[in-house]
């Protein structure tokens, strides 16, 4: 039977494809790792002090992806896959060693190591993290209320970071890297930690991020939420990319 091709009606609008927002090109990471050794005595008598060794890592290798704007996008893989460094890399904050990385506007990386000052309150590190952000003191006085009942602290806002929980010093991370909708947002496991109701409210953040236009690549080990947030996902392992498509279908084969 003869294929029949079948044609827009002529004089329909064309949808213009979205633009790209992340170009990831060849990109090659490597660092090198220093092993911490333990010298006894006699180690040091007989061999002397001796430098220390060290492991080169190869942790993206020849990686390229086209990341368009308005993709919500979860990136799969074992521990040392090279996810982590990959958004370093495209935040700019690891070198890579070849190729190229193109960004559209700014990424933004949210970690649950997130550089708060921890002898601080969180109402400072909102404040500190707002004019990071390139926000003036009115517009994160404005949103002030706004964070606070987002993150859940109440009271605790108060108090110093170093007081906090890991899950409660997540919270604020995230409340503060999402006081203005970023160009590029990159979470790493940020979502890991935290309670039900709050994961939820940030799942419904990233959502509407997504509808503003802006662009989010995830890191986790929860499938759950990449199923709930992502329309499309990856999957690195050893630095090699094995999987990029429809989410379903490439984490049912990262899970087989």
């Amino acid at each position: 039977m003869p294929v029949t091709e079948l044609s827009a009606p002529t004089g329909a609008p064309e949808i213009a494809p979205a633009p790209i927002s992340v170009a990831i090109d060849s990109v090659d990471v490597k660092y090198r790792v220093f092993e911490e050794r333990y010298f006894s005595m006699r180690d040091l008598v007989s061999g002397g002090f001796k430098m220390r060794r060290s492991t080169d890592i190869h942790a993206v290798q020849n990686l390229s992806l086209d990341i368009t704007t308005g993709e919500a996008v979860g990136i799969v893989g074992s521990n040392g896959s090279g996810k982590s460094s990959l958004l370093r890399a495209i935040a700019g904050l690891q070198s890579i060693q070849s190729g190229s990385i193109k960004v559209r506007g700014q990424a933004q990386l949210l970690g649950v190591n997130a550089a708060l000052k921890p002898l601080l309150s969180g109402y400072r590190n909102i404040m500190l993290g707002g004019l990071a952000m390139g926000l003036d003191r009115e517009e994160i006085e404005a949103e002030m209320d706004n964070i606070v009942e987002f993150s859940g602290l109440g009271n605790a806002m108060n108090r110093p970071m170093n007081t906090y929980s890991s899950g409660m010093a997540a919270r604020l991370a995230f409340s503060i890297a999402t006081i203005r909708v970023p160009d590029i947002l990159l979470i790493d496991e940020a979502l890991a930690v935290g309670d039900k109701d709050f994961r939820e409210k940030s799942l419904q953040r990233i959502s509407d991020i997504r509808a503003q236009a802006g662009t989010v690549i995830m890191v986790t080990h929860s499938l759950g939420e990449i199923r709930a947030s992502c329309t499309r996902a990856v999957w690195l392992e050893k630095g090699v990319l094995r999987a990029d498509g429809a989410v379903d279908d490439v984490l049912n084969s990262y899970e087989e």
